[in-house]
């Protein structure tokens, strides 16, 4: 038994049939050469069966406390059937990117059963090309987007040859009937009774209470500098809420402002649109190095490209900046627990500039604040806490806010989410079949009608854009417009920084020097210090 964190109850009690609240991924495989034919569908369920030991996290289900009053607790080494977690469908005619797209969008607004694991499997066959094709979601409540990667390294090899099999775990069924032999027989867990599930939940919130106090003064003061309500020009808010070519002038006054609103910004019903693009990854890498900047500047100035594209023909370009909310991992180096593990913070998008220099320039800047802000929250900001009473308010909270149409009605804090999670670095297999494409997918909520999440996968970057239907009719919009954004990066020429006045003509170091005197007289010190400097006097001649 263990109980749920704070964190990962929430996304539990926010789930409505609106807004699901679990992740996905969509899989291509080149089937293998010299078979007739795979059976993919048996093959993937065999394999899963034969795994299940090295992936407990796909045994857990989850034990409701009575009247929902705390957060459930996972119950693992749960029997699993399956024939119910992995089902196969074929596409309609005639089986291309759009029929495959729409049919995994269909399958990402069911919400999972909860009485089961949460987690499922759809082997897609009747694609034109002859390629195979798989759906797997898993609610957030059990893995964060790094906790996916982990588990990728059990469902899938590393070679066309699969792995072999752990030696089957024994188990013993829930009832007398039809027993295997005693030497096959292991205990099913049982349901934990009242005073069992109520006892821990009190355990559990003690402690949080605890660590919460501890705590306190520096969790204020890290979620202060993550949501732009203090610090100075160097917090990662002020940089989120840059709108000029001279951002660190801008953001030195300035506090956290919402989002523009656009066509993304709306309530959202449980109906969702899909598309996945895949670009060379050594092609980004390229750019990276051209520009001196990050590969993931690259990702958001291709995200701030493209939603400039698309809101021109969808209300138009606003004049303030698009501002992306962009999960941030809190995963120490080396955990492996399957949890989620992250929060959020804003990062400006600097799509109101036209020039896509400048736009790549300015989103490296603020990009960089979110990340040196992100280093101090990884050691402060919680991923648990004490969750009596949570589910109640929670629930309340999600049927409310979408009943009463608010996120309509209210600026948005953010207008699209952003996430880039680096994946597996080598082509990876299924029943020998090769993974060519790998497009993650992701959730979307009231006012925030559109989730870009990008990984990368051996030489390719995949962007998936998960959206909500009545927000982005046909994702497909997005995945051209990220083609022009890319090719428009990839024509950009290098230009040069620009050189303070002083310091033309100089070289080497005569140049840096005249670069910090110029750098200091900015200072107050050294605005003073010009100001009672004597005058100076003429020459002799």
């Amino acid at each position: 038994m263990k109980t749920l964190s704070g964190l990962d109850g929430a996304f539990l009690h926010l789930e409505t049939e609106a807004t699901p609240m679990h992740v996905a991924s969509l899989h291509r495989f080149d089937p293998p050469a010299g078979k007739k034919r795979l059976n993919f569908l048996a093959e993937i369920r065999k394999q899963l069966r034969d795994r299940l030991s090295l992936a407990p996290v796909l045994t857990r289900r989850l034990a409701p406390m009575p009247l929902q009053f705390a957060n459930p607790v996972w119950i693992e080494d749960t029997a699993v059937d399956i024939d119910q977690h992995v089902t196969g469908l074929r596409l309609p005619a005639p089986g291309g990117q759009r029929e495959l797209e729409d049919c995994v969008a269909t399958l990402h607004a069911q919400l999972l059963d909860r009485s089961r694991p949460l987690w499922q499997i759809t082997v897609i066959d009747g694609l034109a090309s002859g390629q195979l094709a798989y759906y797997v979601k898993i609610h957030h409540a059990l893995l964060d987007g790094k906790a996916g990667v982990m588990l990728a390294q059990v469902l899938f090899d590393a070679t066309p040859e699969p792995a072999p099999s752990p030696a089957p775990q024994p188990r013993r069924r829930a009832s007398p009937q039809a027993e295997p032999p005693a030497q096959e027989v292991a205990a099913e867990p049982a349901s934990p009774g009242l005073m069992a599930l109520a006892g821990a939940a009190l355990k559990h919130d003690a402690a949080q209470y605890i660590k919460l106090v501890r705590h306190l003064p520096e969790v204020v003061t890290t979620l202060a500098g993550l949501l732009g309500v203090g610090g100075g020009p160097k917090s990662a808010p002020a940089a989120a809420t840059r709108d000029t070519e001279t951002p660190d002038k801008a953001a030195a006054g300035k506090k956290f402002t919402f989002g523009p609103k656009t066509a993304l910004n709306v309530p959202i019903t449980g109906e969702r649109s899909f598309a996945g693009l895949s670009l060379p990854l050594e092609a980004i890498k390229a750019l990276a190095a051209r520009h001196e900047v990050k590969v993931n500047d690259i990702v958001l100035a291709l995200c701030s490209g493209t939603l400039r594209r698309y809101l021109a023909r969808h209300g138009g370009i606003p004049r303030k900046p698009l501002i992306a909310t962009m999960p941030i991992s809190l995963r120490a180096a080396g955990n492996t627990e399957f949890t989620t593990q992250a929060t959020l913070s804003l990062v400006s998008l600097h799509s109101h500039l036209a020039d896509p220099l400048r736009r790549l320039r300015a989103i490296r800047d603020a990009a960089g604040s979110v990340k040196a802000m992100a280093r101090t929250a990884r050691n402060v900001i919680p991923t648990d806490f004490p969750s009596i009473g949570s589910p109640w308010l929670l629930q309340s909270l999600a049927t409310l806010y979408g009943k009463t149409r608010l996120a309509g009605a209210m600026p948005p804090i953010a207008n699209v989410v952003i996430s880039n999670v680096p994946g597996p670095p080598v082509p990876l297999y299924a029943a020998g079949a090769r993974m060519t494409d790998y497009w993650p997918l992701s959730i979307t909520e009231h006012g925030v009608g559109l989730n870009l999440t990008v990984m990368s996968y051996a030489h390719t970057m995949g962007f998936g854009f998960t959206a909500a239907r009545c927000a982005v009719p046909d994702a497909r919009e997005l995945t051209s417009a990220l083609m022009e954004a890319f090719e428009e990066l990839q024509a950009l020429p290098v230009k040069a920084a620009p050189t303070p006045a002083s310091s033309i003509g100089a070289t080497g170091p005569t140049r840096k020097v005249a670069a910090k005197k110029v750098a200091a007289r900015k200072t107050p010190a050294g605005k003073a210090a010009v100001k009672k400097a004597p005058a100076r006097k003429p020459a002799a001649p």
